[in-house]
C-alpha cells in the first residue's frame, strides 16, 4: 500500500438539500500549500494557492439533532477520473461559533473507494469547516488515504 497525504481549503456553498433534514454542500480548492510557522509570538499558518488543478467537492449533509449530522459523497482531484467517495465516521458536529453569525464544525469521514488513482482505496478524512447565514463554506481538509 501506498499513502496519499492532502491538505486542501475548500470554498463554496451549503443550501437546502432535496430531501426534508438534508443539505448539499459544494466547494472547490485550488492546488495549495500550507504553511505553519511557530515563533517567539505563537504559531501562524497559512494556505496559498499553488501551480495546478483544482478539487471538486460535492455532499449530501443528513441532519441528525441539533447539532449533529451524517454526510456522504465525493471529492473529484483534477479534471480526471480520480474521485474519492466518503462517508461520515460516528457524527459530524455543527454549532455556533466565537464570531457572531458563523457556525463552525468538524466532521471525519472514512473514505470508502474511490476512481483513477483511488479505486480501492481506503482512509480518513478530517474536516474543520465554518459556514455563514449565506451557506459560504469554507472547509479545511487533511486526508490520510491508503491506495494499492
Amino acid at each position: 500500500m501506498r499513502q496519499i497525504i492532502y491538505a486542501m481549503q475548500f470554498k463554496g456553498k451549503g443550501g437546502p438539500g432535496d430531501k426534508p433534514n438534508t443539505l448539499k454542500a459544494m466547494t472547490t480548492s485550488p492546488s495549495c500549500t500550507l504553511t505553519t510557522a511557530i515563533g517567539a509570538d505563537g504559531v501562524r499558518g497559512s494556505v496559498q494557492a499553488a501551480a495546478g488543478d483544482r478539487a471538486t467537492f460535492e455532499s449530501e449533509v443528513t441532519v441528525t439533532g441539533e447539532t449533529s449530522f451524517l454526510e456522504a459523497g465525493s471529492i473529484r482531484f483534477g479534471n480526471g477520473n480520480h474521485r474519492l467517495r466518503f462517508a461520515t465516521v460516528g457524527q459530524g458536529y455543527l454549532g455556533d461559533s466565537a464570531e457572531p453569525g458563523l457556525k463552525s464544525g468538524a466532521v471525519m469521514w472514512r473514505v470508502e473507494g474511490g476512481d483513477g488513482q483511488f479505486a480501492g482505496a481506503s482512509g480518513y478524512i478530517t474536516s474543520n469547516f465554518t459556514m455563514d447565514g449565506a451557506g459560504n463554506v469554507t472547509d479545511h481538509q487533511f486526508g490520510v488515504i491508503y491506495v494499492k
